[in-house]
């Protein structure tokens, strides 16, 4: 038997949506082990001067519990 356990994140990036989900899928990886997989919930961007400064993504992250 498994045990998945899911958290929350949010992840950003400059240079676009994916790149803010590697990221954060990438920093996640650094303390959760066996990560599964991961559902974009949200995307947003940050505008500045009438230009995309960030992109931000809200993510669930499922990894298994050991």
């Amino acid at each position: 038997m498994a045990i998945a356990k899911t958290i929350e994140v949010i992840a950003s990036s400059t240079q676009g949506i994916e790149a803010a989900v590697r990221d954060g899928i990438a920093k996640v990886g650094q303390t959760v082990e066996n990560i599964e997989g991961a559902w974009v919930k949200d995307t947003k961007v940050v505008v500045r001067d009438g230009g995309i400064a960030e992109w931000r993504v809200t993510m669930v992250v499922t990894f298994i519990v050991k």
